[in-house]
């Protein structure tokens, strides 16, 4: 009678499977016990309390962890349906009576010279929420500053009610494409293109309007923003992207947008 061989048994895998469950044990008790245990400042007590700890089910602050704090001010404007009701006739008119002691440096109609941002036509909130940060210290100017330090929150809605109202310049560009770093950003490096949030392609409330800005402010803004010394963006928005920009880039957005031929 023949039949078929009997299966060879390895004699090691008994051996070597009990090698691997002791490997998995040690490792388990070691990341999810010993290394929440030993970490400088833990707060973590008991093994049950290691393992959620290190399983991500409960968090444990680590003792006297330094609170970060900047050391500027930060913007504090907040959006809120208020800022976006329409403007009335009455506002305006004080508005402009308001703004007779900017006309020095922006002119009667709200178009400065070639370092003075043009503020006709602008969005009143981005107006609002500069004057505000001027005021805070949120953004930092040796002449604007004395200029808003008294100005009330209604002298503030006001002025940038009048400036809103004056006819801005109308967007000009050459025949042609625009610089890529203005039409469709970087991908790669994170910088979205620069309409999507100043107006061409959507609009962010409290962005400002860049078209017919004049072009040495935008390249030194950019440039403010990308070293870290102009620093009232929310969220670090725009120092994130200027600093992604290289100097080509940004006197190529700055020279589109104030172009004006």
């Amino acid at each position: 009678m023949s039949g078929e061989p009997a299966p060879r048994r390895d004699r090691w895998a008994p051996t070597s499977a009990t090698v691997l469950a002791a490997l998995v044990v040690v490792a388990a008790a070691a990341g999810f016990v010993w290394l929440p245990l030993i970490q400088p400042g833990s707060r973590v007590t008991g093994i049950w309390n290691a393992i959620c700890t290190a399983a991500g089910l409960i968090y444990v602050a680590p003792a006297n962890q330094p609170v970060v704090q900047p050391h500027f001010p930060l913007s504090q404007v907040e959006l809120v349906p208020d800022l976006l009701r329409g403007t009335s006739a009455e506002s305006i008119g004080r508005g402009a009576t308001l703004a007779l002691r900017c006309t020095m440096c922006h002119g009667a109609r709200g178009l400065g010279p070639a370092d003075i941002p043009n503020l006709a036509g602008q969005y009143p909130i981005a107006i609002y929420k500069q004057l505000r940060d001027f005021q805070s210290g949120a953004r930092v100017s040796a002449v604007m500053q004395p200029l808003v330090a008294g100005l009330s929150n209604k002298d503030m809605r006001d002025l940038a009610a009048y400036y809103a109202y004056l006819p801005r310049l109308p967007p000009y560009h050459p025949a042609g494409a625009g610089p890529e770093i203005v039409l469709s950003g970087a991908p790669v490096r994170n910088v979205a293109p620069c309409g999507a949030c100043h107006g061409e392609l959507a609009h962010k409330e409290g962005v400002p309007w860049l078209e017919g800005q004049p072009e040495a402010y935008l390249a030194a803004q950019l440039s403010a923003f990308a070293a870290g010394t102009r620093h009232n963006d929310i969220n670090g928005q725009m120092r994130n992207v200027a600093r992604q920009m290289t100097p080509t880039e940004i006197q190529e957005a700055a020279a589109y947008y104030a172009n004006r031929e």
